[in-house]
């Protein structure tokens, strides 16, 4: 007995010592071995929800890729030996090899030195990945035949880069755009599988049935409308090509709601062509030039202490400020003018001579009357990014005796695109300030529905009585302003030009460059649309004021949008406006006609001219390659669905 006892102590103090060994001195060595077991709980991408546009277009989605891989040590002989060659044939013949024996030559061998694993083909579509399933040998499955599938989910922008920064890049998928702010919905959950290894990383489930399965994301709907972001695209692209600029944005929204109808952001790269790279109109904030004017305006209307009819004199266009000149476009001055005249004229002497006149002792009284304006709040937008407005306080290293007249002609503040339209947006809206928005509902695989609403972040920015007076002065600017390059016969704008000068500080005329803009609203009689439109750095050869440079753009929306909207409902309105009529069919832009008539696509990609088309219902032939040349049925032709059109490509 003391015997037994005394070899079990032995043993027992040997598995002590070994457990320690093992645990503290050689546990790395172990715990790398058990890093390449061959069994592991893997996880299952749960399939990300899809993003669409209002009306139920796609604009991202989640498509499945599938790798197709062989264990051809799995086959009986017989089984393998009678499929081989029409499975080596097949694969050739539908997707191609290094000859019609490769891959019956390379299986055979891999099958005689007993290796579990071969890749035959990766990145397959749901219909290749069918095909592949019914050929010889991987048509006997996963158990008879050795076919290994896996499956990868890979984010697609059916529509192409439309609204890419907005809609957030696969890339930056969980940081940008509308794929970061809701990605709480848009993930979904994961699920896991118990796989065992094959070669290095390749895996299989061990069972047919998930360990826990996962539940798909929901579905968000954006306020984006495909036709108005198409429209926007283009009018932007073709300006910035024209004028050689380094990038522009514009932004598109629903007046009475604050809903986003469209966003475009396009930079231009090394080789000069644009694509979207930054979201300008949230991100990005400048000095927003003559576009402040109004908030300024309706501030110094609301203290009471301007009138619109007071007379100011401007002299010859130049008012020296301590050092610095202030000088309007207009050469040789507006003389005396009135205060409304000064706003519509976008006269930078007058502005700064009216506000240092009645605020250069209390320039605090001005600050405190745009803070109730929100002027110096984010719109606190869903999408990540945005800038908060600058302006500057007195007491700060940030305030000099120059502050106050830069700030009456908005230099020395900045604001982003997208906050300047918000307060244009509320003039349109009668003073009612609303929160821009980009999703409209968010739908879960439960079918269960979340609405985003309208939401009000100012019931009143200012009086009714000086919200009339600011609505006059825009329609002004239109009529017989800065902006009348904007007026047409059957749809009235409302509006303020900007030209504001970049870089001014670098010595000499040819540092300086500009960023011209323009932002209003359409129809003035019963706003619909309120949109911005800015071009930074135009090739100041070509030209460079917002009117010139910016204008156009806003013009070419508000024309095509007014076009297929329901304001115009047949082509009896169009032949009364040739004005209107020969906007829309000279321009490259390809638009959807919902009144049943032929766009024009001249001009236009490829992909995205059948794209349109085949959303008209149109059956679509092409030969050639590039972009549109020739159409077969002429721009403003009334179409019905089916109609053939052929393209010309080059």
């Amino acid at each position: 007995m003391y015997l037994v006892v005394g070899l079990l102590l032995v043993v027992f103090v040997v598995i002590l010592g070994t457990v320690f060994k093992i645990q503290f001195v050689e546990g790395d060595h172990y715990r790398a071995i058990a890093d390449k077991q061959t069994i592991k709980l893997h996880t299952i991408k749960a399939r990300r929800g899809n993003i669409y546009t209002e009306d139920g277009s796609l604009l991202a989605t989640s498509v499945t890729k599938y790798d197709i891989s062989i264990d051809p040590t799995v086959a009986t002989n017989k089984v393998f030996n009678e499929n081989i060659d029409a499975l080596s044939d097949s694969i050739y013949r539908v997707f191609g090899a290094k000859s019609k024996y490769y891959y019956a030559d390379k299986l055979t061998a891999l099958r005689k030195k007993g290796k579990r694993y071969m890749r035959l083909k990766n990145n397959l579509s749901y219909d290749d990945y069918k095909r592949f399933r019914n050929f010889p040998l991987l048509n006997k499955g996963r158990f008879k035949g050795g076919i290994v599938v896996s499956e990868r989910l890979v984010r697609e922008h059916p529509l192409g880069k439309v609204a890419e920064r907005t809609i957030g890049g696969t890339k930056e998928i969980t940081s940008v755009g509308l794929e970061g702010a809701y990605s709480r919905y848009l993930g979904g959950i994961d699920g896991s599988v118990l796989s065992v290894r094959l070669q290095k990383n390749a895996w299989k489930p061990l069972a047919a049935k998930n360990e826990i399965d996962p539940k798909d994301g929901a579905d968000i709907y954006s306020t984006i409308d495909v036709h108005i972001q198409d429209v926007a695209h283009f009018a932007l692209l073709r300006q910035l090509e024209k004028f050689e600029a380094d990038h522009g944005s514009v932004v598109v929204m629903e007046v009475e709601t604050g809903k986003v109808k469209a966003i475009v952001n396009l930079a231009r790269n090394s080789k000069g062509k644009y694509y979207e790279r930054f979201n300008y109109a949230i991100s990005e904030a400048v000095e927003p030039g003559s576009t402040f004017k109004l908030p300024v305006l309706i501030a110094a209307l609301e203290d009471g202490v301007v009138d619109t009819s007071q007379v100011v004199d401007t002299g010859k266009g130049k008012f020296k400020v301590y050092n610095r000149t202030i000088r309007d476009s207009h050469h040789g001055g507006f003389g005396k003018i009135s205060l409304a005249e000064v706003f519509t004229e976008s006269s930078n002497v007058g502005m700064a001579k009216v506000i240092l006149e009645n605020y250069v002792k209390y320039p605090s009284k001005l600050l405190d009357r745009l803070y109730s304006m929100g002027i110096d709040k984010k719109v606190n937008v869903s999408i990540l990014g945005e800038k908060a407005p600058f302006i500057p306080v007195p007491g700060t290293k940030e305030w000099s005796g120059l502050s106050l007249p830069w700030m009456a002609y908005g230099y020395g503040i900045h604001m982003t695109p997208l906050q300047i339209l918000t307060f244009y947006n509320a003039i349109a809206n009668d003073g009612v300030q609303v929160k821009p928005y980009f999703v409209s509902k968010i739908k879960d695989e439960d079918q269960k529905i979340k609405t985003v609403h309208t939401q009000v972040i100012n019931s009143r920015i200012c009086s009714e009585d000086n919200v009339k007076i600011a609505q006059a002065l825009l329609e002004d600017v239109v009529d017989h302003g800065t902006g009348v390059g904007l007026k047409m016969k059957n749809l009235s704008i409302a509006g303020k030009t900007g030209t504001t000068q970049v870089d001014y500080w670098k010595n000499g005329k040819e540092g300086v460059q500009y960023r011209a803009s323009f932002v209003g609203y359409f129809p003035t009689e019963n706003p619909k649309y309120s949109a911005i439109v800015v071009v930074n750095k135009p090739n100041k050869r070509k030209g460079y004021y917002g009117a010139q440079v910016a204008a156009p753009v806003f013009k070419e929306i508000a024309v095509k949008i007014y076009h297929d909207g329901p304001e115009v409902q047949d082509k009896k309105v169009l032949l009364e406006n040739p004005e209107l009529l020969r906007d829309i069919n000279n321009s490259k832009t390809a638009s959807v006609s919902r009144k049943g008539l032929m766009p024009n696509v001249k001009g236009v990609p490829a992909r995205d001219a059948i794209y349109l088309l085949e959303n008209m219902g149109l059956k679509v032939t092409m030969s050639g390659s590039g972009v549109v040349r020739k159409q077969s049925i002429a721009p403003g032709r009334r179409v019905k669905k089916n109609n053939k059109v052929n393209l010309v490509l080059m």
